[in-house]
């Protein structure tokens, strides 16, 4: 029998279309920067004790197999996304029947698409090393990573998709504790496995399977246990929320894929530079979403919020909603890179990076981590677009950011200035896609929001 609290929660209204935006915002992000923090706070931890090990060719190769396991991940997110859009509006709307059968489906499809990714990903992890550059040992070490973690996009996509049910519905605390339970679990048994019984790579890819699964199995607990957010799934229904399903999530999947293939390109640049190089990338790549977590989970807030006041018809709020998100995330991004910039050197030594390793981390965190401020404009508007029904909008301004806004900046940086300019080039390119995200966001929410006025 479902307790009291549990009853509250399913008969409730809305919770965004009343109240402070601001507060909604915050309160929504803190308990997503908790959860996400947690969880690259666990990847932080894998490559940590991984680089105690003294071994660079490890951590390399941690580098080369993260460039894949991010595109893989990115599908992840991309397919989440689609049922948040869908979801967090018929909430707004009061139609929570509907909501149940969406998010049934979700799951259903999350996990279809997942499979046929993972699948693909797999087949094709030699030529994808190779492409960024990995070779001799660091690149059995990385295929080895790869083998076994690729197949469980399936098990992390499940847990994503619920966390995004969980965040449509207004309830961020357990969202938070999706995510958090599965960086708890990888931390714990990377000290295990990696410190305890020096199992190295191996302990590090199983502490992550391990925790993958936590993640799903929270998360499918609260959508279905506590919220009764799951219908049965049905094949007429499923065919009918395919369509609307897919013209979000795919491109969604492609807008998330497209930071991938960027961060792919800056590996194969940094590959050049040799093993000492990846394994800064590989660090920074750890480091950035420990110090800007709040930004990911406040990407990750706008959509709910903004969705249930688009269901309600309210545009006032829905610009309020993204002026309100653009200040948030500058205000966290100024924060990040003063702790950044006075831990650099700690930060670096923490890792016992070479004299190489040690100049690039400290590059990055003193002169180029004030400019994710871009990057962060781009992920709150790709939010916007997502929600209001425009997903190719956020395709396009992202692959132009990896491609336009990435590899000729890095290609002239990294023939100018070595390894440093990559780095730069790479955080340079996004100021300008930043820029036009916003223009762009504002002019759709006005456009929405006269067609709701009609």
């Amino acid at each position: 029998m479902a307790d009291v609290e549990t009853i509250r929660r399913r008969s409730e209204g809305p919770r965004f279309v009343t109240g402070s935006l601001l507060g909604h915002i915050l309160s929504m992000t803190a308990a997503g920067a908790v959860g996400l923090m947690a969880i690259f706070v666990g990847d932080l931890a894998n490559i940590y004790f991984l680089s105690r090990l003294g071994d660079e060719a490890i951590v390399a190769a941690v580098g080369y197999a993260s460039s894949v396991l991010f595109f893989a991940t990115s599908i992840g997110i991309g397919l989440s996304i689609a049922a948040t859009s869908l979801i967090a509006p018929a909430l707004g709307a009061r139609r929570r029947v509907r909501a149940r059968r969406l998010s049934a489906n979700a799951h259903v499809l999350s996990f279809l698409f997942s499979v046929i990714a993972s699948v693909a990903i797999w087949l094709a992890i030699r030529p994808l090393l190779e492409l960024l550059g990995a070779t001799g040992r660091t690149f059995e070490l990385a295929r080895f990573y790869l083998l076994i973690l690729v197949p469980t996009l399936p098990i992390l996509s499940l847990g994503m998709t619920a966390a995004a049910v969980l965040r449509s519905v207004g309830d961020a605390r357990r969202a938070m504790f999706v995510t958090l339970s599965g960086a708890i679990v990888n931390t714990i048994l990377d000290l295990v496995l990696i410190v305890h019984f020096g199992m190295g790579l191996e302990g590090a890819v199983f502490s992550t399977l391990i925790g993958r699964a936590a993640m799903m199995t929270v998360g499918l607990y609260g959508v279905i246990a506590v919220h009764d957010l799951m219908g049965r799934p049905k094949i007429a229904t499923l065919k009918q929320d395919a369509g609307p399903y897919c013209r979000i999530a795919g491109p969604a999947v492609l807008t998330n894929i497209a930071p991938a293939v960027g961060n792919g390109y800056i590996t194969l640049a940094m590959s050049r530079y040799g093993d000492a190089a990846v394994a800064a990338w590989a660090i920074i790549g750890r480091i950035t979403p420990v110090a800007f977590g709040a930004i990911y989970a406040l990407s990750g807030t706008v959509g709910p919020i903004l969705g249930q006041n688009f269901g309600a018809r309210s545009p006032s709020r829905m610009r309020d909603v993204y002026t309100l998100s653009l200040l948030t995330m500058a205000a966290f991004t100024g924060l990040a890179w003063l702790i950044l910039a006075l831990v650099a050197h700690p930060l670096a030594s923490l890792f016992r990076a070479g004299p190489e390793t040690r100049d690039l981390i400290v590059f990055f965190c003193r002169w180029l981590s004030p400019l994710f401020v871009f990057l962060g404009t781009l992920f709150i508007t790709s939010a916007v677009f997502n929600t209001l029904g425009r997903a190719h909008y956020s395709t396009l301004l992202n692959w132009g950011r990896a491609t336009l806004g990435t590899m000729p900046f890095v290609l002239l940086g990294g023939h100018l200035y070595g390894a440093e300019g990559v780095l730069a080039g790479n955080m340079i390119g996004g100021v300008a896609f930043g820029l036009i995200a916003i223009m762009e966001g504002y002019r759709l929410i006005a456009r929405v929001g006269k067609r709701l006025l009609l």
